[in-house]
């Protein structure tokens, strides 16, 4: 009996190991026309700096897939400009995610305090009505 539950609980936590990895590849991919360079990014709109393997990164990127706001991704550690532009705005850390929303940034922000800045500081980028994704300008 005691082999069963060995058994099972070997099954359980492989496939919880195998899930989370898939998870971690799929969550750590640039957006497909969201990706960027720190020279490239729009500054009248939302750029997320982020970094793989940052759990605080996926778990902001993740949520914003739901919201439809139109925003620029850059992986600080493939730009090494956007890397020094985190530091900078971060006491020298490269604390991310780090995100500017009309060039004003935010450290760490939780997605209703990132929605919260982009309703003052950068309405045309909110998803329009119709439900087509950002207004572009």
């Amino acid at each position: 009996m005691s082999s069963v539950i060995s058994s099972a609980l070997s099954v359980i936590a492989i496939s919880f190991l195998v899930l989370y990895a898939a998870w971690m590849i799929i969550a750590n991919l640039p957006r497909r026309d969201r990706a960027t360079s720190h020279a490239l990014a729009d500054r009248t709109g939302v750029v997320v700096y982020w970094r793989p393997g940052c759990r605080y990164c996926m778990r902001l990127r993740t949520r914003l897939r739901f919201t439809r706001l139109r925003h620029a991704e850059v992986n600080i550690w493939r730009d090494p400009e956007a890397a020094a532009f985190v530091r900078s705005v971060a006491n020298g850390n490269e604390t991310v995610p780090t995100v500017t929303v009309a060039g004003k940034t935010m450290v760490n922000p939780s997605k209703d305090q990132l929605l919260e800045a982009v309703k003052t500081e950068a309405p045309h980028v909110l998803p329009d009505p119709g439900g087509r994704g950002g207004r572009q300008s």
